[in-house]
């Protein structure tokens, strides 16, 4: 029985919500549901992300949720949300739900700040706090001077990365950030921990998303295009949670990934049509363009500079804007344009989009899901 995402909700994307995460949760959910034309009492099964602080029980209660018999949730961040999806997509294949609900809700910009503060490392932070290394940008700006070292990517190359996913943006009204910015914009920003800059960094928003998934055949009568779940992967990689401590940093876990997802499908790189890359920093979208054989190594950041990434480029990426520019819901935001790209109603629609990959190549554990419309 093949898993299909039959609807998709999101709240509004702010600075400020105003609202408990908890509200925020109930809305994109209903949203979704709504959008699906299945009723609350249908659902029977809940996966979410563990950072999310909504836990399955309390989304339950505020909802009416007769009974949930099957929860799950999966770690690590902003793979999450193709990895929530792959779970959800497996529990209905494997007969154990009908219907299943995965959301993130996020007060990122009012509520508790991602990431770690001074004091209090442990574990493998214990090792890279005393180095200044205290915050995600400080760690993931040295997998990007890798990639500078190794290939010659310059800072250039992440700004056209930024530069795409404004003018993407701009027909996004549901984004955040929809102002133009230029390259120079991007390269007069300032340093935040080299070689990142500011636009070179996702933003912090408040709000949340949804997306319903059911078997294939019961999405197919609602009144949206079913969009079946091709086959997802996630990938742990050599370093683990000690992210910077790997052999090499110029290669991302989601090889593996990769090579996973696309045995599970059946296709290829040249099958996809449409990307949504987990954007937390700009060089991770020319990490996953290589890792996912969309690009050779070496190559994704020229791909960028060339404009190969933009809407009417040969293969265009996060055409929502993304982290970067719509809103920083930690991944989950970028399936559900994935999904809205292969039901033809994007707000900057990719002619003839028939396949799409979500994915994440973050450092430290990787996850992707192939999705295909009707069309």
């Amino acid at each position: 029985m093949k898993a299909a995402i039959a609807g998709v909700g999101q709240t509004e994307y702010s600075k400020d919500s105003g609202r408990t995460e908890l509200a925020l949760a109930c809305e994109a959910v209903d949203k979704a549901l709504a959008d699906a034309a299945i009723p609350r009492a249908e659902v029977d099964a809940v996966i979410r992300y563990d950072w999310d602080r909504i836990d399955e029980l309390s989304l339950a209660t505020h909802l009416g949720l007769k009974n949930l018999g099957w929860m799950s949730q999966a770690g690590d961040g902003g793979p999450a949300g193709n990895a929530i999806i792959h779970h959800a997509a497996a529990a209905i294949e494997a007969g154990l739900a009908t219907t299943v609900v995965c959301y993130r809700a996020l007060n990122g910009r009012t509520g508790p700040r991602i990431g770690h503060g001074p004091g209090e490392a442990s574990g493998a932070e214990a090792f890279q706090m005393p180095w200044g290394m205290v915050s995600p940008v400080t760690q993931f700006g040295q997998f990007a001077r890798r990639h500078m070292v190794t290939y010659g990517t310059t800072s250039e190359q992440f700004g056209a990365v930024a530069v795409a996913a404004r003018r993407h943006a701009s027909h996004n009204p549901a984004a955040v950030m929809r102002g133009p910015m230029s390259l120079a914009d991007h390269q007069a920003s300032r340093l935040i921990a080299d070689p990142l800059r500011l636009f070179d960094c996702c933003l912090e928003t408040d709000g949340a998303c949804a997306l319903v998934l059911t078997s294939a055949e019961r999405a197919s009568h609602g009144p949206n295009p079913a969009i079946e779940v091709l086959a997802g992967a996630q990938a742990s990689g050599p370093g683990g949670a000690a992210v910077v401590f790997r052999d090499q940093l110029d290669v991302s876990e989601a090889t593996h990934c990769a090579a996973d997802l696309y045995r599970r499908a059946g296709l290829g790189p040249a099958d996809v049509d449409v990307v949504m890359v987990y954007d937390h920093f700009t060089p991770f979208v020319l990490f996953a363009l290589e890792a996912f054989g969309l690009c050779e190594r070496g190559e994704a950041g020229a791909f960028a500079a060339e404009g190969g990434i933009e809407h009417g480029g040969r293969l265009p990426v996060n055409t929502h804007g993304g982290n970067l520019s719509e809103a920083y819901l930690q991944g989950l935001s970028h399936p559900i344009e994935a999904v809205r790209q292969l039901r033809g109603e994007a707000a900057l629609q990719v002619d003839g989009a028939r396949v799409a990959l979500s994915c994440a190549a973050s450092a430290g554990t990787a996850s992707a899901v192939l999705l295909r419309g009707a069309g």
